[in-house]
């Protein structure tokens, strides 16, 4: 069944390098209008899959689209239009004492598959970024979100068909997990396979798959408050890292503290109450809260609590005696995406920056940050954990690979 699709959207895929850099940002910035003008089809789409989930599940804000997100969107995708291309980009260049002119410039991936859960903002988001950067991508999104990707995938390719290009640029995928195990076996077909998830779905498709992968989206994130740490700075940056937004990857699940701070947790966490988050504290942390936090939202830590991605109101929090443990406690945890310290001493600062291994490594600042936007990059497919091709959010360029353009003038090889 899906090797057919798969066979079409790799012959699209061939074509998409014709494609000038106008007709791509032109097809954008009609996609951008097509989809501010169906909100209420789409929302119509969306809640069908809204009243398939209990509004607690913690991939229930994920899922829901509202008019006003659906209105970002189409802004992100006219903000993708107006970011230079990542293609054709001259690395390097340089000339050979035997006269071959060697010249490295960056070239689209291919075809990208994508393998992700309730998010079907990351339908639009992997289609514009995608094109923008000369991929055609083939979408496996899941169940969860199964009638909003139909109707924003039916709106790709009507924009595509308007502009009169190949619709099979874009291909959605039926959301059962048959589907899932063909594009993982798609050798020949599919270039890269990036799954953006639950460590669980990440996992699988890594454990799973014939096709290259990039691991992208699992963040079991840590903050450290040294013992040199300024408390209005820990309280402001625990604060937001934690609750600006729960379900997304980036967001706070473990704060450790030095043991010589624990006097200082009470005015750490005590914002967090206001938000009903739920703490799940070791011994030392839970005797210095006790009676200070709430009891309904304080309980004592179980090993389960630590390296756990809560996307949900929770975290938990480890106390340590120096900066030796704290190291050691995010490298046995973490999931190398984000981690910050909270710190005043210089050499301190230095030695976690140094060390801790993470996309993103932050002193004094929210691990909020960790976004292609915020980068600076204009956008993300997703943030990269591992250590081959791209680390840290992935944008336009991160989504090219290269390949080495050689000029000669009759230029044999001697012996």
């Amino acid at each position: 069944m899906s090797e057919n699709i798969f066979k079409q959207v790799q012959d699209a895929s061939r074509k998409l390098g014709m494609l000038s850099e106008n007709k791509i940002n032109q097809i954008l910035l009609a996609l951008a209008a097509k989809t501010t003008e169906s909100i209420a089809a789409i929302l119509e789409a969306n809640q069908k899959d809204l009243d398939r989930m209990p509004a607690n599940d913690p991939k229930y804000d994920r899922l829901k689209l509202t008019e006003q997100r659906i209105r970002n969107i189409a802004g992100d995708i006219e903000n993708v239009s107006r970011l230079p291309s990542p293609l054709g980009i001259r690395l390097e260049r340089k000339e050979l004492e035997n006269g071959l002119l060697l010249e490295k410039i960056t070239v689209p991936l291919g075809v990208i598959g994508i393998i992700y859960e309730a998010r079907p903002n990351v339908t639009f988001d992997v289609f514009a970024l995608c094109l923008k950067s000369g991929n055609a991508c083939i979408l496996k999104g899941g169940r969860d979100a199964e009638h909003s990707n139909k109707q924003i995938v039916s709106l790709i390719k009507d924009t595509l068909t308007e502009q009169h290009e190949n619709p099979d640029i874009v291909t959605l995928l039926p959301s059962d997990r048959s589907a899932t195990e063909e594009l993982l076996h798609a050798v020949g077909f599919v270039d890269v396979i990036i799954p953006r998830g639950s460590q669980q779905l990440i996992d699988y498709v890594r454990d799973n798959s014939k096709v290259p992968v990039i691991e992208t989206g699992a963040g079991i994130v840590h903050a450290y408050f040294d013992s040199t740490g300024d408390i209005q700075k820990g309280t402001a940056i625990v604060f937001n890292s934690k609750t600006r937004r729960v379900s997304v990857c980036n967001a706070l699940d473990c704060l450790i503290v030095h043991e010589s701070r624990l006097a200082d947790l009470p005015a750490l966490t005590t914002p967090l109450a206001d938000k009903n988050v739920q703490l799940y504290a070791d011994e030392k942390a839970f005797s210095a809260l006790d009676k200070t936090y709430p009891a309904s939202l304080l309980s004592k830590a179980q090993e389960t609590h630590f390296g756990t991605e809560f996307l949900d109101y929770k975290m938990s929090i480890k106390t340590v005696s120096n900066i030796a443990e704290a190291l050691d406690h995010i490298f046995r945890y973490g999931s190398k995406h984000s981690e910050v310290i909270i710190a005043d001493d210089e050499n301190t600062i230095t030695h976690f920056l140094t060390t801790v291994d993470a996309a993103a490594v932050y002193a004094n600042a929210s691990t909020a940050f960790t976004d292609g936007a915020q980068f600076g990059l204009g956008a993300e497919i997703g943030i990269s954990t591992q250590k081959l091709h791209a680390r840290g959010p992935m944008a336009l360029r991160e989504m090219t690979s290269y390949k080495w353009l050689i000029k000669g003038n009759g230029t044999i090889r001697i012996p």
